[in-house]
This record gives structure tokens, sequence and C-alpha cells, in this order.
């Protein structure tokens, strides 16, 4: 009979005759006791301090993410990047807006928005949003979070993204362009607000940012009732700001505007109210910013 052969793989045939030699000179067998260890994976982290073309996103996905200078027209402007701490920090996916943990996000980011442009920033043309990794990069450990500010055109009349160019840190730590200021508010024919255009205070107007009134732990207002706790916190300060008597002639010296910012940021703790005070039916020249009595006089009883 024919004898049978046995075939043997042909890798399998190398590391058999590489086993059977002896190594060459210089050279101890193992491969890797020589090697340094490799770092640990680090994911991705953003930056403080940088400008960006993309349009606001809250999940920041590393492909989406571009620094440019700030110097350059861009949309947004990182301010701060945190950290999530426990228990956020210890979820299996990125706090929901609704959440503990984003609520602390925004509470930092409000501070340190504040801070980065030198000054309250909802007493100018701004908007502010936090960041959150994506969810596949929260499994890979990431917990950082960005706070973005935006510049708007108004904040009163549903503005729109500006693309700027130049950095807003320090943009409110005098008054300027961004700063609010005085507005001609026009009625529809229902006696509701239409719209609230800025114009100098030196041209003809009817309205005036007075400053902000914190709500505390008031509702969300959805109704005409609920309105009116606003109203009489806004005409504290508009009373502050015009230096006339906060009492029952106040509501007949002038109107007051109330603005709250979205139900979905109140949601997460923001309930500061821009105050504005409005003499319906007046052509004002000049500000009437601690002018007083004899400049906003009683009108009717």
């Amino acid at each position: 009979m024919r004898g049978i052969r046995v075939g043997i793989p042909a890798a399998l045939a190398l590391v058999l005759a590489v086993a059977g030699c002896a190594n060459p000179g210089g050279v101890d067998g193992d491969l890797t006791n020589q090697w340094a260890p490799m770092a640990s994976a680090t994911g991705f982290e953003p930056n403080g301090g940088t400008c960006h073309i993309s349009s606001f996103d809250p999940v920041g996905a590393r492909g989406a993410y571009e620094e440019i200078g700030c110097e350059i027209q861009h949309r947004t402007e990182t301010v701060y990047v945190g950290q999530y701490e426990a228990p956020a920090a210890e979820a299996d996916e990125p706090p929901a807006a609704d959440s503990a943990g984003a609520r602390e996000a925004y509470r930092v980011c409000d501070n340190k928005t504040t801070a980065y442009v030198g000054g309250p920033w909802r007493t100018g043309r701004l908007w502010i949003g936090v960041v959150h990794p994506t969810p596949a990069a929260w499994t890979g450990g990431s917990r950082w979070y960005r706070c973005e500010v935006i510049e708007l055109s108004s904040v009163e009349d549903d503005g729109t993204l500006v693309q700027r160019a130049g950095s807003l840190k320090n943009a409110l730590a005098s008054t300027g362009a961004l700063t609010l200021g005085c507005y001609a508010v026009r009625q529809d024919s229902s006696g509701a607000i239409a719209s609230m255009p800025a114009v100098a205070c030196d041209a003809e107007h009817n309205a005036e940012f007075a400053g902000l009134w914190n709500a505390k732990n008031l509702a969300y207002p959805k109704r005409d009732a609920a309105w009116r706790p606003f109203h009489n916190g806004c005409r504290e300060v508009v009373s502050g700001y015009a230096k006339v008597p906060d009492d029952k002639d106040l509501q007949y010296r002038t109107g007051v505007v109330s603005l709250p910012g979205s139900e979905d940021v109140w949601g997460l703790g923001d309930h500061s109210v821009r105050c504005y005070l409005w003499v319906d039916g007046a052509e004002l020249t000049g500000t009437l910013k601690g002018k007083g009595t004899k400049s906003l006089p009683i009108q009717y009883k």
C-alpha cells in the first residue's frame, strides 16, 4: 500500500521549524519585555475660551467639533468646560434635560458666563446653552460638559442667532451695543404686544429695560392670573430703576413688560425675569433712569 502522509499547515510548519532553532546572537526570544507600556486610551475633551462655526447642538459629537479663532466669524463660543459629578457621572448615559445633573450643569454655566462676559449675561442680547458628550462617548468615559454663549439679534422678539467676529469675553463689562436699552413697543388690535424692536434711547421710544427680577419658586406662567406676581415683581425693579415710589400709584405711572426665558430653561432652574418699564402712548427721547416722579407722573386713576 502507498504510505499515508499527513499534511501540516504551512504556518504550523513554520512555527515548528523556528521552535527547533536557536535564537540568533543578541536576541533573547522575548518580544515584549523591553517595550514601554502603551498609554491608556483617553477620550476627546473640548477646550474653554474657544469659538466655533457650527450651530449650537446640545449633543457634542467629536466629528462636528472644530475650534477657530474668535476673531473669525463664528456662531458659538465656549466659555467653560466642566465635569459632571456623582451621581450624574455614575449614570449609564448623559443627564436627561429635566434631571438634577442637567440643572447643576446649567447653574454652573449661568455663573461662569456672567463672569466671562463681565456682567449678568441676561442684561445683554445673549443666550446660553449646555453641550454634553454623545451616548457613545459617555460610555467610553467622557463626563465633560461645555458652556456655550451665543449672541442674538434680539431677546424680546424671538431673535435669531448672530454670526459675529470677536470674542464675547468682557463684552458686558461696560455699556455697549449688546446691552439691553430702549424699545418701541407696538401693539396689535387686541392691545397685546405685537413687536418690541430696540431703538436708541435718544430716539422716540416708549419702553426701557429696567433690570432683572428673580421669580424663585414660582411656576412658569401660562395663564393671565399667573402673570400677576411677575408684573408685581417687575414693578419693584422699575421703581428702583426710575427712582419712583413702589406704592399703589406706581401702576398709574408706568406699565411693565415681564419677560422670563423659555419653559425649557425654566425647568433647568433659570427663573430670572427681564423687566421693562412701558409708558403706553409716550414718545420719549431720553432715558427715564433715575429721573423720578416728575418724569413719570401719575397719569390716571
